[in-house]
């Protein structure tokens, strides 16, 4: 007889789990749905209130004074305390494109970003590589230092500057005011670079060394193209910087080099204030392209990844 016939003919049967039921507690939804009191619904509305009161002034201080510009430069008379000009015109606009001076101080404030964003390329992207990937003693000393840079007023410190470039001849000289410019840049081109190298996975490097990569192609293939979007976005903000600097331009390059902001000065003194709305515009055009062409990298986190670093 084999082993199957001794076996007695039983059934076997498995026991199915008990169905598992989901009770809801009725009294989280008491609490969720229950009617506001009078004074709670009071409240509510009155942070509703102040939140929207919040926004329309936040929005009018940001804008407004684009809002001033836009209208002004179209203005002809405008007497307080109207809202809108008495009368409308084309003249300024006119005024300030006949002016020799516009074409040349826009290639100079050009040639001079360019320069100065160039030269920080090379010199700041190193020093973002090593801070954000290596760890060595007083790392987070030339952090904070690259913050305490923007601690003191420009003024002061272009004024102490000026009284070196006087000893190296670089006043008046096209090398010092991009010197001048570079400075303003060396934050934004460490800080945001940095934050982009640190933030590159390390399984990916792992895995591109155990693949036979050497340290070169990993930072060809790997580092570099996952930094890129963050060092895009500190290239633009870099270029704006210095195609806006006035103050250090000013005081180093005056009279020999007249860049477009510096010649604000020169409208402000000398012509009415629609002249200068029109120029400011003029002025704001570059950056405004710029920052819709980097929006969605600020939009989707690169430029708060600088404030994350650590």
């Amino acid at each position: 007889m084999s082993i199957a016939e001794s076996l007695p003919n039983t059934a076997v049967t498995t026991d199915a789990p008990p169905s598992v039921t989901a009770t809801v507690d009725r009294s989280e939804l008491t609490v969720s749905s229950r009617m506001l009191t009078p004074a709670e619904r009071g409240r509510s509305i009155l942070f509703r209130v102040l939140g929207l009161i919040a926004s329309i002034v936040l929005v009018l201080f940001v804008i407004g004074p684009l809002i001033w510009l836009a209208i002004g430069a179209f203005a002809k008379t405008w007497n307080a305390p109207s809202l809108l000009p008495q009368s409308w015109t084309l003249s300024w606009w006119k005024t300030v494109f006949q002016q020799p001076e516009l074409g040349h101080s826009f290639w100079l404030s050009l040639r001079f970003a360019v320069s100065a964003t160039a030269l920080a390329t090379v010199i700041c992207l190193p020093a973002a590589y090593a801070i954000g990937r290596r760890r060595f003693p007083g790392r987070r000393v030339v952090l904070i230092g690259l913050f305490a840079t923007n601690a003191f007023p420009k003024m002061g410190l272009f004024t102490s500057i000026a009284t070196l470039f006087y000893s190296l001849n670089l006043m008046g000289t096209g090398l010092g005011v991009v010197i001048i410019q570079l400075l303003g840049t060396i934050v934004t081109m460490v800080w945001l670079p940095a934050a982009a190298f640190a933030s590159v996975p390390p399984s990916m490097l792992d895995a591109a060394r155990d693949a036979g990569a050497g340290p070169v192609r990993t930072f060809a293939r790997i580092t570099l193209p996952h930094a890129i979007p963050g060092i895009a976005v500190a290239l633009i903000l870099a270029f704006l910087a210095c195609f806006d600097e006035a103050q250090g331009t000013y005081l180093i390059g005056s009279p020999t080099y007249i860049t477009m902001p510096t010649q604000m000065y020169t409208l402000v003194d000398n012509y009415p204030a629609p002249a200068a709305a029109v120029f400011a515009i003029v002025l704001t055009i570059p950056s405004i392209v710029l920052l819709l062409v980097v929006r969605k990298h600020i939009l989707g986190g690169h430029l708060a990844e600088g404030f994350q670093i650590k």
